[in-house]
């Protein structure tokens, strides 16, 4: 696991004290509570008010300018000081915002996550276990009896809704500035495909930032509706067209004919497993030429520069499973590698730090395609020339129960170069940690086959 340099000191060695660590367990424990209170604050608008006073507020004060009674405002603000988020003055009895509680009053991102939390995910998150042992987004219930969120997101209740597209959006819009100049600017892109295009916000993007830029939105029906009545009287608008599609149907083809210059996928593939990744970056590289460029954004975990930043996204995991699809994630810098292998790509250059951590992932076509399904028979053949080839092991040996280190003398430092061949030959990379209950050659080829068959 590749980690960025923040990850990596705050991920491999402890940075609590023992009280430290038993008060962020209890913090844990009373998590809903400290959720709800702190929400309250921020929306009766009591952060506000401490922020904007210089000598602080008593709680009479408050009181008298929120129309909260005594007793509510003694328990938030109570609650407050223990959570954090407030500070005291014993001897004037005076409260004011501590540093917390001014990120939550005044940073966009936090007010953001915290109405996403709220209005999207929160009681839905009581069924994040069941979601995790099915696979399925049980969570979602709570709105409709959708398969996924995104059939349902028109008809999400408004203010969900609203909630659900100030989030999507937030994160991404940050990043298209710099996006358009490496699209249109480095790549001298002017056809694009927008899969997954929600609201047209890219795309319009796309036709104001160049005269000459033609872009087909694709995406759900009811999402392409949307767009449509987004786009309507815009400048540009007539050069944007959709084309529509449901990328969960695996025999669902990109548009046929004309090869665009680039293929666009912003924050779209974290909202499908890897398998239907894998099968979604195929059909894009049928509709690829060897001068198409595949653009792939995404707030990747594993490359942020701030801890924070990789904590919000792997919270975010647990919407996708509890609340949007039962099977994806924000995902790393490997897993989408090895989705982008295995459908025939090559990634040509990643380009980090764009807006609010997004990275672009460039890929282009390899020669040739690496079959993402193969037969158990074929992976043996594969296994078997390998070893024959490049290791040189003599064909009678090699057989079903043939132990690697034992009878086929495979040692740590082949392990290494196995990797190199398991990753081109079949499209994924080997864990290593996976690797040590591997014995023999059966068990490797059914760990082959467990990740490619």
């Amino acid at each position: 696991m590749k980690l960025s340099p923040a990850l990596k000191k705050a991920y491999t060695e402890e940075q609590m004290t023992a009280p430290e660590a038993q008060r962020l367990a209890e913090f844990i424990a009373w998590g809903p509570i400290v959720f709800q209170v702190s929400r309250i604050m921020l929306q009766r608008g009591i952060f506000a008010l401490l922020g904007e006073s210089d000598e602080g507020l008593t709680r009479q004060e408050i009181t008298q300018k929120t129309g909260l009674s005594d007793y509510a405002v003694k328990c938030l603000m109570e609650a407050s000081l223990s959570i954090g988020t407030m500070l005291v003055n014993p001897e004037t009895e005076r409260y004011t915002l501590s540093k917390a509680g001014w990120f939550l009053a005044n940073e966009a991102a936090t007010g953001i996550n915290m109405d996403f939390n709220h209005k999207v995910n929160y009681e839905g998150m009581f069924r994040l276990e069941e979601s995790l042992e099915g696979g399925r987004p049980e969570g979602l219930r709570h709105f409709g009896s959708w398969p996924t969120i995104y059939e349902g997101l028109s008809s999400l209740p408004e203010e969900v809704r609203k909630s659900w597209l100030a989030f999507d959006h937030f994160y991404s819009d940050a990043a298209f500035p710099e996006a358009l100049k490496i699209v249109f600017d480095r790549y001298g892109v002017r056809t694009l495909y927008d899969v997954g295009g929600n609201t047209g916000k890219w795309a319009l993007g796309c036709v104001a930032y160049s005269t000459e830029a033609r872009v087909m939105v694709l995406d759900l029906p009811q999402q392409l509706a949307l767009m449509q009545d987004n786009i309507k009287g815009k400048t540009g608008a007539e050069r944007i067209t959709g084309f529509a599609v449901n990328f969960l149907d695996p025999e669902a083809k990109f548009p046929q004919g004309e090869r665009p210059d680039a293929v666009w996928m912003s924050q779209f593939l974290d909202c499908f497993s890897t398998d239907e990744i894998t099968g979604i970056l195929s059909r894009a590289r049928e509709a690829m030429d060897a001068h198409t460029r595949l653009f792939i954004m995404e707030t990747l975990w594993d490359r942020q520069r701030y801890e924070t930043a990789t904590f919000c996204l792997t919270m975010t995991s647990l919407y996708f499973t509890a609340m949007a699809n039962g099977n994806s994630k924000m995902y790393n810098t490997e897993d989408l590698e090895q989705c982008i292998l295995r459908a025939g790509l090559e990634v040509e250059d990643i380009c980090d730090g764009l807006g609010q951590g997004h990275s672009i992932i460039v890929c282009k076509k390899t020669e040739t395609k690496i079959n993402s399904i193969m037969t158990r028979q074929e992976i043996e053949e594969k296994v078997r020339a390998f070893l024959t080839d490049e290791f040189e092991i003599e064909e009678d040996l090699i057989h079903d129960g043939a132990r690697l280190k034992e009878d086929l003398g495979i040692d740590s430092l082949d392990l290494v170069d196995i990797v190199v061949i398991v990753q081109k030959v079949f499209g994924f990379k080997i864990n290593l940690e996976e690797m040590k209950t591997v014995a023999t050659l059966r068990e490797f080829c059914d760990y082959i086959e467990k990740k490619v068959g």
